[in-house]
């Protein structure tokens, strides 16, 4: 494993007066291929509490480094939290989108035939919309020309630093004010709405809890590194919203992926946990199922 850093100089205008200049400052990144916005954003977090009116990065340069190892294995030990909901043939996971077939290919039975006495196998048939169950959504699901499942590095992927944003109870957009005190560049934001616990119900599709417009706009600019949900859609899908896909359309134009469908994210604290949601890599494809799951320090509590 590699950790990455960026090199770099810097021209920062403090709010309220003062300047800061640096020549090759050195900053932690969370992936390989970070762009200038995304450093600036880390840029800015380093310097908290400072507040920043204006920062400029140039002349940026990508180290890789190998990943030193743990001290001490116990004190890696983790604990693994399910993020995903389990497909089923025909289960509905958005309304007016076909539920997924689930048929053998071979059979135990038929198999027997071409394996040794007792040896035996199953070989079975799936089809389903790639918006099925926990899916990821990859810039190519929204632009032509955006990155396709395969075309997402690991790095934006898997093992993220996480953050999660508590938003139930309150009003159905989880607005820009809302995640204005959050910590976002390099991490997952995963929107804790609750709206899974009408999962599988005529109810998950009305009314459901969604990005704003400003909350989507947010973080695209500060360089948040996946955004997820636990509803229906990121975007308002109700008759209110008009068709409009303005979190979709702002998300995936920065290259941040979107995972939908979430559910357990009561079981997550604040910070601390690590998110994964890998896809199958498939060319010219937009979206796809992924196993979600998130490690948490075995010492740290249930949320």
């Amino acid at each position: 494993m590699l950790d990455y850093r960026a090199e770099f100089d810097a021209e920062v205008t403090l709010d309220g007066g003062g300047e800061l200049r640096a020549r090759g400052f050195r900053l932690n990144i969370p992936h390989a291929d970070v762009t200038e916005s995304e450093i600036t954003a880390l840029l800015v977090a380093a310097l908290a509490p400072q507040r920043v009116e204006r920062a400029k990065v140039s002349d940026v340069r990508i180290v890789a480094e190998p990943h030193p190892p743990a001290p001490d294995a116990e004190a890696e030990r983790v604990r693994f939290v399910e993020l995903s909901h389990v497909i089923t043939a025909g289960m509905v996971t958005y309304p007016g989108l076909p539920a997924p077939e689930i048929t053998p290919h071979l059979t135990r039975t038929a198999s027997r035939g071409n394996y040794a006495a007792g040896t035996e196998f199953a070989i079975d048939r799936i089809s389903m919309v790639g918006n099925t169950g926990t899916y990821l959504d990859s810039p190519y699901h929204r632009y032509a020309d955006g990155a396709d499942l395969a075309g997402i590095p690991l790095e934006r992927l898997a093992g993220l630093p996480t953050v999660v944003v508590r938003a139930v109870g309150s009003e159905r957009g989880v607005t820009a004010e809302m995640l204005a005190h959050v910590t976002v560049a390099g991490r997952a934001v995963l929107l804790h709405t609750g709206g899974d616990r009408h999962w599988g119900t005529p109810e998950y599709g009305t009314d459901a809890p969604y990005l704003t417009r400003d909350g989507a706009q947010l973080l695209a600019d500060q360089g948040a590194a996946l955004v997820g949900i636990d509803s229906v859609n990121i975007d308002d899908a109700s008759p209110a919203g008009a068709g409009e896909r303005p979190a979709h359309s702002l998300l995936l134009a920065a290259g941040i992926p979107i995972v939908e469908h979430l559910t357990n994210l009561r079981e997550l604290p604040p910070i601390g946990a690590r998110f994964t949601a890998v896809p199958p890599r498939v060319a010219g494809f937009g979206s796809f199922p992924v196993r979600a799951f998130a490690t948490v320090p075995a010492d740290e509590p249930p949320a």
